[in-house]
């Protein structure tokens, strides 16, 4: 079976002449079927220099990114629109939520505006609402519930369209331990039972333990790949404290 994702030779420039930044160089990795990979490393690394390109937000210098080997840099405007829609579910810090609307009207909006039919609309929000635990606050609205609540509502609105891959920026950033555990964990089973790709961008190794891979990016580089295998999460979540370490990741950076 072919990669879902491939990176190959991607390099990312800012600016011009002397004011010239190069945020990404030569970076190359593939996301195979089914995997939760996380993304670290120092602040200004060049993470969500990587996020951007892969969300489609932004484009490399020079480079390709590939998914289901199609080039996602070569389409037109409007076929690029369709592809993030039918392909890409993001998950941010901010929870993004229309407070006019309820829990289930905002998980519901996407499938809406692809026009698929009621009765699957119902099928798939009790199916995500109850893999999340928000399946009782679906008539209530988002300034009636908590941040966690929030975030989990958001995350199950970018996974209800069933997209190929879920970029996922930061989605903890903003919740306590609790609620954060709790979002992690639901991410993780939904990777686990539904083998949903998700690529995940963190400077918290908490929650990079819940990944089954973690590529480090250092000053732009590719850093270090490390595999959790047969490790417990609280071994793995040692390894990636020690590899962050290694690479140069400050403990503010990390915790």
């Amino acid at each position: 079976m072919e990669s879902l994702l491939k990176v190959e030779n991607v390099k990312k420039i800012y600016g011009k002449a002397s004011n010239e930044y190069t945020a990404l160089e030569n970076i190359s990795f593939q996301i195979e079927h089914g995997e939760f990979v996380g993304v670290m490393g120092p602040s200004g690394a060049g993470k969500s220099t990587l996020l951007n390109l892969l969300a489609t937000i932004d484009s490399p210098t020079e480079g390709k990114i590939f998914m289901n080997d199609k080039g996602i840099h070569d389409m037109k405007e409007a076929e690029l629109s369709d592809f993030r829609r039918d392909n890409l579910g993001f998950i941010f810090q901010d929870y993004n939520l229309l407070d006019s609307l309820t829990v289930k009207e905002n998980i519901l909006l996407p499938l809406a505006i692809a026009k698929v039919p009621a009765k699957e609309i119902e099928q798939r929000v009790q199916k995500i609402a109850k893999v999340f635990g928000i399946e009782l606050l679906l008539s209530q609205y988002p300034y009636q519930i908590s941040g966690g609540q929030k975030q989990r509502t958001a995350a199950a609105r970018a996974i209800v369209t069933e997209p190929a891959l879920i970029l996922a920026d930061e989605p903890t950033g903003a919740l306590d331990s609790k609620s954060a555990t709790d979002l992690l964990e639901s991410l993780s089973s939904l990777n686990e039972n539904n083998e949903s790709t998700i690529m995940m961008v963190t400077h918290d190794a908490f929650a990079a333990s819940f990944c089954r891979r973690i590529i480090f990016i250092k000053d732009g580089r590719l850093s270090k790949e490390i595999y959790r295998r047969n490790q417990t999460r609280k071994e793995f979540f040692q390894e990636i404290l020690d590899t962050l370490s290694a690479i140069g990741g400050k403990v503010d950076d990390i915790i």
